[in-house]
């Protein structure tokens, strides 16, 4: 899980738990607009009704495959009895459900899927819904802004030095007769010292240990490290010139990147784009 984020609806707080793929919307505090001292029987009492338990079962059987229907048909069939009772961890442990999440300690409570949480929000109040989806698209419309900034940046820093880095390469490593494929080992060789100064790793090393994700390191590089890259192509370009061999060149610029990211972390400007 990543990061929360929260948004304000009417005066009240709601928290946007971030997972991998989605966002969830906290039930707790959407119940906290209704009434503060009891959010969890406003939850329960939600989750009795028929149509609340139909919605459920439905939305896992489209996007849960692990979902259990037999025992969703069952709580179906109890739905709306007097005698019927339903709480969020009885619901994700009897039939495996992944829409809804129950979080335990200071910062819990039960978050829904958004989906599941904007019909919710309708149960409390349709005009508060339309509140929430209002700010919930801001919030997400922001989110986008920033991703956009950050995915151009990317582009800038990652291209800045590139010039200069392999200029610098071509002049003072590349003997005059290697051909082409010689050429290109000789830059996946500086790129990879690059990449063991800041990252620890080479690609190769990175790739085997990440089989399941697409691209290279860089492309999972975070802006600080980004940051520092760039740094390290110019500065590798300098100790070319002035000769170093590449075991030299490999403990400064890693030394450069260490006391560069620690700067970095805890620069305000840096984080004001995160």
């Amino acid at each position: 899980m990543a990061k929360n984020s929260k948004i304000d609806v009417k005066g009240t707080e709601i928290t946007i738990l971030k997972s991998e793929n989605d966002d969830f919307i906290s039930l707790t505090d959407i119940a906290r607009h209704k009434d503060a001292e009891n959010t969890d029987d406003i939850i329960k009492n939600w989750m009795r009704n028929r149509n609340t338990i139909e919605l459920l079962g439905f939305w896992e059987m489209l996007y849960n495959p692990n979902f259990k229907p037999v025992e969703f048909d069952g709580f179906r069939k109890q739905a709306g009895l007097n005698s019927f009772v339903m709480t969020p961890k009885k619901w994700i442990e009897s039939t495996n459900a992944i829409g809804i999440i129950s979080k335990s300690g200071r910062y819990g409570g039960t978050f829904a899927h958004k989906d599941i949480a904007f019909e919710f929000a309708s149960w409390i109040s349709i005009e508060f819904k339309l509140y929430i989806i209002k700010e919930f698209q801001r919030l997400k419309a922001d989110e986008n802004d920033r991703l956009k900034l950050e995915w151009n940046l990317q582009r800038t820093l990652a291209k800045v030095n590139y010039r200069i880095h392999t200029d610098a390469i071509k002049e003072n490593l590349i003997p005059k007769e290697l051909t082409k494929a010689q050429i290109q080992l000789v830059y996946a060789d500086e790129a990879d010292m690059l990449n063991v100064a800041l990252f620890g790793v080479t690609a190769k090393q990175w790739r085997a240990a990440n089989p399941d994700k697409e691209g290279n390191i860089r492309d999972y590089a975070t802006i600080e490290q980004l940051v520092v890259l760039s740094n390290l192509e110019s500065i590798n370009a300098v100790l070319i010139h002035q000769g170093l061999s590449q075991p030299e060149r490999l403990k400064q610029l890693n030394q450069i990147a260490i006391q560069q990211m620690q700067s970095l972390v805890n620069n305000m400007h840096i984080k004001k784009l995160k």
